[in-house]
């Protein structure tokens, strides 16, 4: 399967010689040219990694880090012309998974590509599975069998946030705020109506799991023969 690499950068130069590049290595590259369609890919897409920019129009990269922190987990390599300690930090921080300064050898960029994928490819992918639903974390689907449930992207960021936290009463404030994005906001008068809205489509068992905890919020609790 070919690798899906998404590169997020502004200046054309430099993305002309990071796809040609990267293409070159063998990967299947998209290019966003700006910070807000680069978030909007990343967060629609199945990439492997994300190449990304830290001085961005519309959104700056350590915004995206941020969004895509909280929101999906997705091996970023920061590749700019900032080298300050704080900044190499702060991407740190926020998930990065590693930090090439610009000017850079294309070569060594496609060798860290290579060898973070190696060390994500050990890693086993994120399925819960409960009452014949499975959720892909890393793919963003929720099934029923073979058939995909018609959930929204903010309907998906609720059930993923709950999946991932079984067993815990998740007050509707941290819901909201673990579900939102800039692309997607979302907030605790809201979360009621997306939660009647996923139980619906999960069907009656695949509802049973998410629990309304009275006052407080909602758990996720599967069956105990499948937890």
């Amino acid at each position: 399967m070919t690798t899906r690499v998404l590169v997020v950068e502004d200046d054309p130069g430099v993305a002309a010689g990071l796809v040609r590049g990267l293409v070159a290595a063998g990967f299947w590259v998209e290019l966003a040219t700006n910070g807000r369609a680069g978030l909007e890919s990343a967060l629609r897409g199945v990439f492997d990694l994300v190449v990304l920019d830290l001085m961005l129009p519309e959104r700056s990269g350590l915004e995206i880090l941020a969004d895509l922190d909280r929101r999906r987990r997705i091996p970023v390599i920061v590749l700019t012309a900032r080298t300050d300690l704080p900044d190499r930090l702060r991407s740190f921080d926020l998930g990065a998974i590693d930090y090439v300064p610009k000017p850079f050898f294309l070569e060594e960029l496609v060798a860290r590509i290579r060898l973070h994928l190696g060390l994500r490819a050990a890693a086993p992918r994120r399925r819960v599975r409960f009452s014949g639903v499975t959720v892909d974390l890393d793919a963003r689907v929720a099934r029923q069998g073979e058939a995909a449930l018609p959930l929204t992207r903010a309907e998906l960021d609720v059930l993923a946030y709950l999946v991932e936290r079984p067993g815990r009463a998740i007050p509707r404030e941290q819901l909201a705020e673990g579900a939102s994005s800039s692309l997607e906001p979302c907030d605790a008068r809201t979360i009621d109506s997306h939660v009647a809205r996923i139980r619906k489509k999960l069907g009656e068992g695949g509802a049973a799991a998410i629990v309304t905890v009275w006052g407080i919020g909602y758990r996720f609790e599967p069956p105990e023969d499948e937890g």
